[in-house]
């Protein structure tokens, strides 16, 4: 919601609060507070706020006044100080008020509400904060206060309650199955990259992605994800292959490092595919650098016999580990040598006996599925793929890219 939207929202609210008296059948006026109260009115019509408030002051300098008397003084000082942008004195007004057996509960709400908008107007966010944080312990939860929050806390440069405040928000709306909105997700990356988180900023740019799918946004977290340093050597590769998928790969250097690490992790006919990919983009096989290419080529070939060779042994030893960690990469390999339905199975297996990271795993099982041709199935596994390692926004990104259209904004 824009702020401007948020002020006519909540300045209706004020108005609704002000707009009948909120009397007891014997209550009455006093005739001077009474006089002085009807001046303040007329004065508040013309919108001549400096006469208005001395007429309340006049009323409330009557002597002996009854309870009703003081309460009604009270509401119409809130109004006229709210007109007038007196965010003291309306504070002051709604804050006896609101303290008030007189004032029905939904109406203290909305006084509650007023403060906050009004600080926030006058930019006076840690008053704004006080009074967000009153109403949501009052009156529970509320969108428009919720953005609110975040937004005071993002303006004092408070990013860490930022990031709170709107990853809460987040969280709640797509458990709910509702798209946040691009504001929200935009404030957080912000909010992240201001802290140099990024996981966090990564995580944000992932969600823009998915709802508002925006080549921008795909570049953005695509960059995140590679100087994310806290994604673990584990996921490295992944992180290529997903940059390989949306076309963010083109340099001979990043062909190399991929076939490097999937020989290193012993899936030497993976690394034989991504060599492969590079030499069709003729980015590899070019230049200077193509003899030692080709070397390397030539290496990842023997290694795919050997490994071909080997591999009903090294399944064997897998099965008698004690973990499932040897038996997923042995899984994985089956399915790159075109057993895809003994692969699938043994990379199940593993995961049931227990692997030292049990969303990576998922994740290997979702690609391993998408190589084998059941793109359902692997939706469905990444569709499982949690933590903050990295694994679940790599996981997300796949669920788009094999998705047979970009997941569209709801609003």
């Amino acid at each position: 919601m824009s702020s401007h939207l948020l002020r006519i929202s909540l300045f209706a609210s004020v108005a609704f609060a002000f707009a009948q008296p909120l009397a007891h059948a014997a209550d009455t006026l006093g005739p001077d507070v009474g006089k002085a109260l009807m001046q303040a009115q007329s004065a508040l019509a013309a919108h001549n706020y400096p006469k208005a408030m001395a007429a309340v002051d006049a009323a409330d300098a009557v002597k002996s006044k009854s309870d009703y008397d003081s309460y009604t003084i009270n509401q119409m000082r809130a109004a006229v100080a709210t007109q007038a942008g007196n965010v003291d004195a309306a504070t002051a007004a709604y804050d006896k008020l609101i303290a008030s057996p007189r004032t029905p509960k939904d109406t203290k709400h909305q006084m509650l509400m007023s403060e906050a908008t009004m600080a926030y107007n006058a930019k006076d966010y840690p008053r704004a904060v006080k009074a967000i944080e009153r109403y949501q312990k009052e009156a529970g939860p509320n969108a428009t206060m919720g953005t609110l929050l975040a937004q005071s806390y993002y303006l004092q440069k408070d990013y860490p309650n930022t990031v709170r405040v709107l990853k809460e928000q987040i969280d709640a709306e797509v458990k709910g199955k509702k798209a946040p909105a691009e504001s929200q997700l935009q404030m957080l990356a912000a909010s992240a990259s201001a802290m140099k988180d990024s996981t966090t900023s990564t995580h944000a740019y992932v969600l823009l992605a998915t709802y508002y799918p925006k080549k921008e946004y795909w570049d953005l977290l695509l960059h995140e994800l590679i100087v994310n340093a806290k994604i673990p050597p584990t996921l490295q590769l992944d992180v290529y292959r997903i940059r390989l998928a949306a076309g963010n790969v083109t340099q001979s250097r990043d062909f190399m490092e991929m076939t490097e690490i999937a020989m290193q992790n012993g899936m030497p006919q993976l690394a034989l595919d991504l060599m492969n990919d590079g030499y069709k983009a003729n980015v590899l096989g070019q230049g200077a650098e193509a003899p030692r290419q080709a070397r390397l080529k030539a290496l990842v070939e023997k290694t795919v016999a050997d490994k071909k060779a080997s591999i009903a042994a090294d399944e064997a030893a897998a099965l008698k580990a004690k973990t499932g960690d040897d038996l997923l990469n042995v899984g994985y390999n089956y399915v790159t040598f075109g057993q895809a339905d003994k692969g699938l199975d043994l990379m199940q297996q593993a995961i049931t006996k227990g692997v030292s990271d049990v969303n990576i795993a998922r994740l290997h099982l979702g690609l391993a599925q998408m190589q084998a041709g059941k793109k359902d199935a692997a939706i469905a596994t990444l569709k499982t793929v949690e933590g903050e390692t990295g694994a679940h926004d790599i996981a997300q990104l796949w669920v788009l890219k094999l998705s047979p259209a970009p997941v569209a904004a709801k609003k």
